[in-house]
């Protein structure tokens, strides 16, 4: 059945404009038929269609239903934006089919890209999360200045990859089970020595992805995909 995504849906039985659009042009569905909508706060709504325009789809909500959590740990993932936004909307995507809570953008010293557009992320992850049947929407955080953002709390470990040399231990062998995380991961100039100090000041651990040196977008995915091995 086709998950639509209504953010309001549970005091306004209504479809947003664009998933209205998309059900009664596309779909060409109508008065009487049953939909499945999800919130993105984590229920999932069965309705059936009650009336019909061009711009406007009203419902009935007939059942609700919290989905169960997929995961037992917070996963966050603060990114430097690629240059092509192309790949940054992919880790995004990707990300989010996985599984993931948050991403917060980075404003690092060698970052390409300073700017992005929330609005366009946003649909992306909608879109990921109908598509693989998840009813919690993951947090968006737009362009955060570096030094800011460390100084943040966070309840958790908090780990930074980056390429330079010294000690750093694998993912796999410091992490434990079901423990919340929040990894750093830096412009494809890596972060710079300046940075690292820093986040090594605030109690963030040095890490390292395995021995191939992979392009922003990918280490950011592969660490999404290394806690869920780890937590399996």
């Amino acid at each position: 059945m086709q998950l639509f995504y209504a953010p309001n849906i549970a005091v306004d039985q209504e479809l947003p404009e664009e998933e209205a659009k998309h059900a009664l042009r596309v779909l060409r569905l109508s008065e009487g038929d049953e939909i499945e909508i999800t919130d993105g706060k984590g229920f999932f709504y069965k309705a059936l269609i009650q009336s019909t325009n061009p711009r406007h789809c009203e419902v009935e909500i007939i059942e609700k239903k919290e989905q169960s959590p997929l995961w037992d740990f917070r996963l966050h993932i603060a990114v430097a934006p690629t240059k092509s936004i192309d790949k940054t909307e992919w880790f995004c995507e990707k990300a989010t089919e996985i599984g993931i809570n948050e991403i917060t953008f980075l404003n690092c010293r060698f970052s390409e890209r300073r700017e992005i557009k929330e609005a366009r992320l946003e649909k992306i992850l909608v879109s990921a999360i109908k598509q693989s049947q998840k009813a919690t929407l993951p947090g968006l955080n737009g362009m955060t200045d570096f030094q800011t953002f460390i100084k943040k709390p966070f309840e958790g470990r908090r780990f930074i990859a980056h390429c330079q040399e010294g000690l750093k231990f694998l993912l796999k062998q410091t992490y434990h089970q079901s423990e919340d995380a929040l990894v750093l991961i830096g412009p494809e100039g890596d972060f710079s020595l300046e940075e690292i100090n820093a986040a090594l000041a605030q109690g963030f651990e040095p890490i390292s992805l395995g021995n191939s040196r992979l392009r922003t977008e990918t280490a950011a995915l592969a660490a999404v995909h290394t806690f869920h091995v780890l937590n399996q």
